[in-house]
């Protein structure tokens, strides 16, 4: 296992985001929100370079649905390569959404910049566990 620092913001009284660093395949650091209640990851479309475009092989899979927003339109990529400490992911399809609401919310709390947020998806696949008290998260690699 793994274990990665966590960083829990809270951006309003008793309103906690658990974020973590990651780096892409030219090792630009990103920051992602750990969002246990997503089903799939999603990276801001807006980071063009750090994606492909696919055809999805399943449109339902990809559709997004925000608390406050409803359905959102999403289209389907591939980050070639993500890195989290020791753990390189490699192809990690996601799904595309323009996440400049959710960094106009951050500017105003703290200087990070969000990449994503990683799913259920990654999150069962490397059968994360997270340690609120020791700030860590962990991955199991195999």
């Amino acid at each position: 296992m793994t274990e990665i620092p966590l960083q829990i913001i809270e951006l309003e009284h008793h309103n906690y985001h658990i974020l973590i660093e990651g780096n892409f395949d030219d090792d630009t650091i990103s920051c992602w929100i750990i969002d246990t209640g997503a089903s799939k990851t999603v990276l801001d479309l807006n980071l063009s370079q750090y994606y492909e475009t696919i055809e999805s092989d399943n449109e339902d899979d990809y559709q997004s649905a925000g608390i406050n927003q409803g359905m959102m339109e999403t289209s389907v990529g591939v980050i070639p390569k993500l890195c989290f400490g020791e753990l390189v992911i490699n192809n990690q399809k996601v799904a595309l959404i323009d996440l400049n609401h959710v960094n106009e919310i951050y500017q105003k709390y703290t200087k990070h910049r969000i990449a994503g947020l990683l799913g259920g998806d990654i999150l069962m696949q490397y059968k994360c566990l997270i340690d609120y008290e020791q700030k860590i998260i962990g991955f199991k690699i195999s």
